[in-house]
C-alpha cells in the first residue's frame, strides 16, 4: 500500500528570467509532520502553491493525495486543507460566519455543517467567541480559526504556509500542540516556516535555500550528519546546521 502523501520530482517554477524553485525533489509520508524550512524568499510559498494546485509548475512532476499536480489540480483542492500566511479570513464576518463560509467553499454536506462547526469551535477553543467580529480577535485566535476553517471537511493532507508568522510565543506553542494532535489523528501536515526552533516538532525536514533543497532528513540526522563545523560540548541547533550549509552561497 502506497504510504506517500506528497511526491515531487525535479520541480521547477520560473517567473520570467527568475527561477524561484530550481529542480527540487522530495516525498512526504502519510500521517507525519513534514517541515519545509528556509529564509524568506527561499521558494517555500511558491512550492506550496504548486502543490495545492494554485500555481502551475514550469517543469517537473509531482502528486498530492495520489493526484497529479498538473493534470488533477481540482481533485487535489478537494482533498487538502490550505492555510495561507495571511489566514484567508474575512474580517467583517463573525467567527461563526467565517466557519459557515469556508464550509460552503469546501462543500461540507448540509447534514454535517452543524457538527463540523461545533468541531471547529471546540478544537480551536473559540466557542465563547463564536459571535465576535473576526477583525477584533487577537492574532492567536485568528490563527486557530483559520486552521479550523481549513480542517472542517476533514482533509487527509493539511498545508500550512508559515502559520506562526507574526504571532506571540505562547500562541506559537499552542498552535503546534494543535498540529501534533492533527498528526496523531492521521492527518499529514506539510508546514513551511523560517523559525528553526519549530523544526524540532517535525518528523522530517527539507531545507530550501535560493530555490534549491540543500538538505533533508529527520531533525536528529541533520544535526548529527550535516554539521560542517565542529560543535563542542552540545548538540548543534538546526539554525547552526542551516548556516553551515549555506555559508559561501
Amino acid at each position: 500500500m502506497n504510504n506517500t502523501a506528497v511526491s515531487v520530482k525535479n520541480l521547477v517554477k520560473k517567473f520570467g528570467s527568475f527561477t524561484a524553485v530550481n529542480g527540487i525533489s522530495f516525498s512526504v509520508e502519510k500521517g507525519g509532520i513534514f517541515g519545509f524550512l528556509g529564509p524568506n524568499g527561499a521558494g517555500k510559498s511558491t512550492t506550496i502553491k504548486m502543490l495545492c494546485g494554485l500555481l502551475p509548475p514550469t517543469s517537473g512532476e509531482g502528486s498530492v493525495a495520489g493526484f497529479d499536480i498538473i493534470k488533477k489540480s481540482e481533485e487535489i483542492k478537494k482533498n487538502i486543507g490550505y492555510m495561507s500566511q495571511k489566514f484567508s479570513l474575512y474580517d467583517d464576518l463573525t467567527v461563526s460566519e467565517n466557519i459557515d463560509f469556508f464550509g460552503g467553499i469546501y462543500n461540507v454536506p448540509p447534514d454535517k455543517k452543524l457538527e463540523r462547526k461545533n468541531y471547529v469551535l471546540e478544537m480551536a477553543n473559540l466557542t465563547a467567541q463564536k459571535n465576535d467580529i473576526t477583525k477584533y480577535l487577537p492574532s492567536g485566535f485568528k490563527q486557530r480559526l483559520a486552521l479550523g476553517c481549513a480542517l472542517q471537511h476533514h482533509p487527509p493532507i493539511l498545508f500550512l504556509d508559515e502559520p506562526t508568522s507574526g504571532v506571540d510565543p505562547i500562541s506559537r506553542r499552542n498552535f503546534w500542540a494543535l498540529i501534533r494532535s492533527m498528526s496523531e489523528e492521521g492527518v499529514t501536515v506539510f508546514v513551511t516556516t523560517h523559525y528553526m526552533d519549530e523544526a524540532e516538532f517535525c518528523n522530517r525536514l527539507a531545507l530550501i535555500y535560493n530555490g534549491v533543497i540543500v538538505a533533508d532528513g529527520t531533525p536528529l540526522e541533520l544535526k548529527k550528519q550535516l554539521m560542517k563545523k565542529e560543535a563542542l560540548k552540545t548538540m548543534p541547533s538546526l539554525e547552526d546546521v542551516f548556516v553551515s550549509l549555506t555559508e559561501g552561497n
